[in-house]
Parts: structure tokens; sequence; C-alpha cells
């Protein structure tokens, strides 16, 4: 298999659960700017240009954050990274899920956005995410994980995206819940080699 990605981008999340899958791949690096890899014209692998694109063995492309986190969780349910397809608590992962790829991640854009000043990133901070960052923070607050006790995929989306607002100056230390989460996190092998892979730092 191999994982496109750019540092730091939302191919984490799919880069830590493969390690948790304990699946090899091969990393391949996306330029953004010029949308181009090592390999050649990236459009060639994805239409969308979008990261993460997770390539199978036998050539089929898949993409999407949500989608490839719950691909990887079914293919290797030893690893319990999902609780099991058409449980009540399958769907309430879904639904974190979808939280953490259209209230997070998109709700994020904006504030990486060179279309956007620094006074309207701040308003922005302030009126929408501090909401968000709230509800994450009160679940948290009783739970070691997005589903209770045990690790899932969903808990590697929800690192992987709140690793943004700090890049951004957005400043996190009143939601103590989520910074014990953020430390609990790194702990874990899969995530601090996955941080190595990309050349980012442990936090």
């Amino acid at each position: 298999m191999k994982l496109y990605f750019s540092p730091g981008s939302c191919a984490l999340a799919t880069q830590i659960a493969l390690r948790e899958a304990e699946q090899e791949f091969q990393l391949i690096k996306v330029d953004f700017a010029t949308k181009t890899t090592v390999e050649g014209d990236y459009f060639q692998v994805s239409a969308k240009g979008l990261i993460p694109a997770l390539q199978l063995d036998d050539g089929d492309v898949l993409t999407e954050s949500a989608v490839i986190l719950q691909w990887i969780a079914d293919q290797h349910p030893q690893f319990k990274l999902l609780p099991v397809l058409g449980s009540r608590e399958r769907y309430q992962a879904m639904q974190w899920l979808n939280y953490v790829a259209t209230d997070l991640h998109k709700g994020m854009a904006v504030i990486f956005s060179p279309f956007v000043d620094a006074e309207s990133k701040a308003r922005f901070a302030e009126g929408n995410l501090a909401g968000r960052f709230e509800y994450i923070e009160q679940h948290l607050a009783s739970n070691d994980y997005v589903l209770g006790e045990d690790f899932s995929v969903v808990d590697a989306y929800l690192y992987n995206v709140l690793r943004w607002p700090v890049r951004v100056d957005i400043d996190m230390s009143p939601y103590t819940s989520i910074g014990q989460f953020m430390d609990r996190m790194v702990q874990r092998p899969t995530v601090r080699a996955a941080l190595k892979a990309e050349g980012l730092p442990v936090r």
C-alpha cells in the first residue's frame, strides 16, 4: 500500500491507523504547491488532488479520511479499532468520525486560508471553534478516549486535527481534558512513529 501525505496534514490519522493495524505501507510525499510527487502528477493518483489517498495493493485508491479509517478498521477487526459494523456502538463511532471530519476538520479550514486576515481568523476561532472545543473538552473529561476506555481510529483523527490550532496561535491551555488526551496519545508508540516519519515534533 501507498499512503500519499503532506507533513502535518490530515493524512497523519491514516498513518497512525495503519501502524495500529500493523500494516506495511510506503509513504509518498505530495508537494501541494505543484500537486506532484516523486512519481509524477498527483492527479493521476487522486483526481481530487487532495490528501490523504491510500492506494491499495491492487491499485484501487481510497480517499476521505473518515472513509479510509473505517476501511482500515474493518479490514483488520482483530485490532478492534472500531466497534463491530452494525452495532449501536459503531454508529456512535461514525457520529464522532463525521463530527471530526465536518465540524472540526472542515471547520478549521478558514484559519489556514491565505485570503483571511489574522483578526478575522481570531474572531472566527472565538465565535465558532471555541464551542466545538468545549464540547470535546466536556466529553473527554470523563473518557480517556473518544469511545471510552479504548483507543479507536476516531482518536487518531481527533488527535490529528487538534494538533492544528496551536499552529495559528489559538490558545488551547483552558482545555485541560483535551491537553491530557493529547498527552495520552503521544505516549502511543504508533503515534510517535508516525510523527517521526513525517518529521513532526512530538506533542
